[in-house]
């Protein structure tokens, strides 16, 4: 039951993201035409520490009108791999250098309208380089412990499904 692009055309496009148009043929043979939007691969670090705690960001989301925590995350810019930009996302918003990155997980967050990956790497040690440059991404930074990621989670505290998801991930690989 594979769905057939014919074909696509940007409607619209910025820095940020494309909007496009596909012409989709279904199995049954009937058309329809399908938006899709086209963004930048997202990176996503984070690091824990020996005391099993996870550096994280508290910050509103304006187009949700919610606050939560998250981890530090951007887009990967051109030329740049995930996990160099994973590593400048985390020192720039968090001031906390990453050490050697591990790959988390790849998810795709709405991949019935987008193409967007978003790449999750994790540390065990990081070096604190000074305030974050990018601090306005968050209201704060803090280090909690991994073990009350699943009580966050449902209490609606993580509510960004990549970061849940991440972290869920690294619950499992560290508190087993």
């Amino acid at each position: 039951m594979q769905w057939t692009k014919l074909s696509e055309r940007s409607v619209y496009e910025n820095r940020w993201f494309r909007v496009n148009l596909a012409d989709v043929e279904l199995p049954d043979g009937r058309h329809l035409d399908h938006y899709l939007i086209r963004l930048r691969p997202v990176a996503v670090a984070t690091v824990v520490n020996d005391a099993d705690e996870v550096l994280m960001l508290w910050r509103h989301r304006f187009i949700t009108d919610s606050w939560g925590w998250e981890l530090a995350a951007g887009v990967v810019e051109d030329g740049e791999t995930p996990e160099a930009a994973a590593a400048r996302e985390m020192e720039e918003e968090t001031g906390w250098r990453p050490g050697p990155l591990r790959h988390l997980l790849t998810v795709e967050p709405s991949n019935g309208l987008s193409d967007a990956r978003h790449h999750l790497y994790w540390a065990d040690s990081a070096t604190w380089t000074g305030p974050p440059v990018d601090g306005f991404e968050s209201s704060r930074r803090a280090w909690l412990p991994l073990k009350e990621v699943p009580e966050l989670i449902a209490r609606g505290e993580i509510p960004a499904a990549n970061m849940a998801a991440g972290l869920l991930m690294l619950h499992h690989l560290r508190l087993g």
